[in-house]
């Protein structure tokens, strides 16, 4: 039997922000960011390394994370970036709904098939669950957004990357406070702190978000904070160290709305919500340290440690197992080794590495008696461990040509041990599951300004422990039916880069077999399967152009076709649909102006798609919608003194439509409204020891 009796809590924001700015007076990091050897080949480069990569990668800068922007949600700035949808539910008891060309559009919660990294310690779980309102958006140098088929040498359920690198603390300490302000009781504050003393160097902040929500029933309270430390022990060795803390002690879920609903009143909540009070607490703390070697031959090595805790509670809308309990420890770590050297007489640089992660739960589940914990009817101690290995190899075959091919090997194993025998029937179970991806991209730089290239690779994702968890069949016990999906991954692309203009444009082409999708969700429990096999193709392109009188245009666009080659679903052959929960057509543009004179800077968005259907039969679906944002902000120095007023208008055409979709829903409740016109208010203030 399976036993997990530690614990590990922090209390509240206040006094946890409080011993994270005291601590700056002692600690340092690194002032450069610090890569495993699969983020040094395939990410965190700048523009010249970025041409040669033969993948798409699009970076985010501070303007982009944090002015005028909640910042609260990544969904806010990565509506900019192809190939990717992040769409906000305006329901924190379930979190974004992330995917990367069709990878992960079935998730209910978290994010599926796109890993979450920060600062090189996973956001992602061992069984590829990720959990993106853990990135420091506050503290944020640039976010990376990798795509493309070299992206699965990070391993499992790497349809995409989300990495983000924290900013350096400024020169001279310096603390700044944020507030901001919105319809229905929306508030954030957020205070920040960062400095260096000689060779030591801090970046902290804590933050809190409270909310009424855009519908009934969504009220929430999210504390977050983040601290990040270094050491440079010499001029060959370096340190750092990064905390998450994320304290959500109540969200409400309104759940989804039926289309008649919808159009009676967009706001309201669902019945059954009412009747089980649904809802969700959640804590999460986890900590992790890089540490980086260069030895005398100029070899760099790696070492990357990480662990944590997760405790949820939530009450779904039926009695029986309506309550459910978790209590999860996680951790790993990963050793890598890069070396710069010459083989067959052509420069090469290698990287390999291997890793070790373990996830273990406690899963309990109870009876909801109209919003109370009932009779416990679960309890199990569920388990993932994987072991991995990679080999890189990136090839100068001539100036203006680049090789980059690798391999990662991984073996998982599922397991789940029933307590709960009471019910004359013991539901343990395992599984396990071995895989390896290759992947191969080359890249011809054609010209300074322009670079041409093809990647191919496989990749792979498991079921998470949430969808090992639940039969489709409505039977108790392991789901140990389900398979990894397996990807095979092609792509051609282009990038452009001069003074005033980047261009980027790629063609993919995926075939998935033993698709994971939703099977069945009812009232927010979702159960899944397999389907046979799909197949998505596409386009992504992206411009941005620097214009005249401190203007400049931007615009992207993902073309998304993405279809069941072969499923018998719970309705019926859904061979040809198309899946749901995906948009064929999502674009962005924006019209920025910045005038170098005045410290003002305005802009106007228009984002939109086409429409998404919302079931596997393709009868039910979401119109497609373009809206327009208005944002400004300002920025004003008097002394020490810095003072940034901002202010946006969403949904200026006061659209309504459909923000996201709860595909395969119970009861016809697949849809999720967002907020029509709605306004943002706020201030940051500033000051510099100087």
């Amino acid at each position: 039997m399976y036993t997990n009796n530690s614990s590990f809590s922090l209390p509240g924001l206040t006094p946890l922000a409080a011993g994270i700015l005291i601590a700056a007076s002692g600690l340092v990091f690194a002032q450069e960011p610090i890569n495993l050897p699969g983020q040094v080949v395939l990410g965190g480069g700048q523009d010249a390394s970025e041409q040669k990569t033969p993948l798409a990668k699009h970076s985010l800068q501070v303007q982009d994370l944090q002015v005028t922007q909640l910042g609260a949600n990544l969904s806010e700035s990565l509506q900019r970036v192809p190939g990717l949808s992040a769409l906000n539910r305006e329901n924190y008891a379930q979190d974004l709904q992330i995917s990367s060309r069709g990878f992960g559009a079935r998730s209910q919660f978290g994010v599926r098939g796109v890993r979450l990294v920060q600062d090189g310690i996973p956001l992602t779980m061992p069984d590829g669950q990720g959990q993106p309102a853990l990135f420091d958006l506050d503290g944020l140098q640039r976010l990376e957004v990798l795509r493309g088929p070299l992206t699965t040498l990070y391993g499992n359920a790497s349809g995409g990357i989300i990495q983000g690198y924290t900013a350096d603390g400024p020169q001279v300490p310096t603390l700044d406070a944020r507030i901001a302000a919105g319809p229905d009781k929306l508030r954030r504050s957020r205070l920040r702190y960062g400095g260096q003393y000689g060779d030591l160097n801090i970046s902290a902040n804590a933050s809190q978000l409270t909310t009424d929500g855009y519908r009934d029933h969504s009220r929430t309270r999210r504390n977050v904070a983040n601290l990040r430390l270094g050491w440079d022990i010499n001029d060959l060795s370096r340190l750092t160290l990064v905390f998450n803390s994320l304290e959500q002690p109540m969200s409400y879920d309104p759940l989804g709305l039926t289309k008649e609903q919808v159009k009676e009143d967009r706001r309201q909540v669902a019945g059954v919500a009412k009747t089980f009070n649904t809802r969700k607490s959640v804590r999460h703390q986890q900590m992790g340290i890089n540490y980086q070697q260069i030895l005398r031959n100029d070899d760099e090595i790696t070492l990357m440690l990480y662990g944590g805790n997760r405790e949820m509670l939530q009450y779904l809308a039926f009695k029986n197992n309506g309550v459910v309990q978790l209590d999860r420890r996680f951790g790993g770590g990963e050793l890598g080794w890069k070396r710069s050297t010459e083989l067959f007489g052509l420069p090469v640089q290698l990287a390999s590495g291997v890793a070790y992660n373990y996830q273990g739960e406690r899963r309990k589940g109870k009876d909801n008696e109209f919003g109370r914990k009932g009779q416990l009817k679960r309890d199990e101690y569920n388990r993932t461990v994987s072991r991995e290995a990679y080999l890189i190899s990136t090839w100068e075959l001539a100036p203006r040509w680049q090789l980059v091919a690798g391999l990662r090997h991984n073996r998982f194993k599922f397991d789940s041990h029933d307590d709960f025998l009471s019910d004359g029937k013991d539901d343990s179970g395992s599984t396990q599951f071995n895989k390896t991806n290759p992947a191969a991209g080359l890249n011809w730089q054609w010209t300074d300004q322009l670079s041409l290239y093809v990647a191919a690779g496989q990749g792979f994702e498991t079921p998470t422990l949430q969808e090992v968890a639940y039969r489709p069949d409505g039977q108790t016990g392991f789901n140990s039916s389900i398979k990894p999906s397996v990807s095979r991954n092609g792509e051609l692309g282009a990038k452009w880069r001069s003074d005033t203009t980047r261009i980027d444009l790629a063609l993919f082409h995926t075939r998935v077999k033993d698709e994971i999708v939703t099977f069945a969700n009812v009232n927010g429990r979702a159960t899944y399967a397999n389907a046979a096999r799909s197949t998505r193709k596409g386009l992504e392109f992206s411009i941005e152009q620097k214009l005249a009188y401190g203007l400049t245009g931007y615009l992207a666009y993902t073309l998304l076709d993405a279809r069941y080659d072969s499923y018998n679903g719970q309705s019926g052959r859904h061979s040809g649909k198309t899946l749901p929960g995906v948009a064929r057509h999502t674009y962005y543009a924006e019209l920025a102006w910045q005038p170098q004179q005045l410290p003002l800077s305005t802009a106007l968005e228009l984002q939109g798609m086409s429409k998404r259907y919302a079931t596997d039969d393709n009868r039910h679906k979401a119109d497609g919608y373009r809206i327009f944002n208005w944002r400004a902000g300002y920025r004003h120095e008097v002394g020490g003194f810095t003072f940034e007023p901002f202010v946006r208008v969403n949904n200026i055409n006061n659209k309504a439509y459909i923000g996201s979709l709860i595909v395969n829903g119970s009861g016809g409740r697949y849809y999720e409204p967002a907020p029509k016109r709605n306004w943002l208010a706020g201030l940051g203030v500033e000051y510099r020891w100087d």
